[in-house]
């Protein structure tokens, strides 16, 4: 499936551990990881990896706008999940391919210069007085998003 996933400073180790574990049951061709966001190997990121860093493809990059941009320059459609005036609600979203959707630090969310250079904007609506999802069960509703539209738009 084309699709991959730029993770913009994620802080906890147990968050990308769990987002790689995603990654990987949802068929996510790779992911960006990204100014904080740990790589492997770590102990803490594998105790939620589960051996998920073994087969989810993965690049670091230092700088998440710059990766950001490189996503876009390979043809890729950046998606933002971020809560901001121009986002739509994910529920009525068709995910283009090839893409890659960002998900963002845990507390600040998505680097301001990542959500201008998306292609689209999507958010998560809540219902709870909370108004965001940890990162990582954001980041498994969006894969399994992903490749439901993939399955849907190629027969599988």
């Amino acid at each position: 499936m084309p699709a991959y996933a730029l993770l913009d400073n994620i802080r906890s180790a147990w968050n990308v551990g769990s987002m790689f574990r995603s990654a990987d049951a949802a068929g996510l061709a790779g992911l960006y990881l990204t100014g904080m966001t740990c790589t492997p190997p770590r102990p803490d990121l594998e105790k939620t990896a589960l051996g998920a860093t073994l087969t989810v493809p993965w690049d670091y990059w230092r700088d998440p706008v710059e990766a950001a941009r490189a996503v876009r320059d390979q043809g890729r459609a950046l998606i933002v999940v971020e809560q901001v005036p121009r986002a739509r609600d994910w529920r009525e979203f068709t995910f283009p391919f090839p893409c890659c959707f960002v998900v963002g630090h845990e507390v600040a969310g998505v680097k301001p210069g990542i959500v201008e250079l998306a292609d689209h904007v999507v958010q998560i609506p809540m219902a709870g007085l909370k108004k965001s999802l940890n990162v990582a069960v954001c980041f498994g509703m969006l894969a399994f998003a992903i490749r439901s539209t993939w399955l849907d738009q190629t027969g599988g």
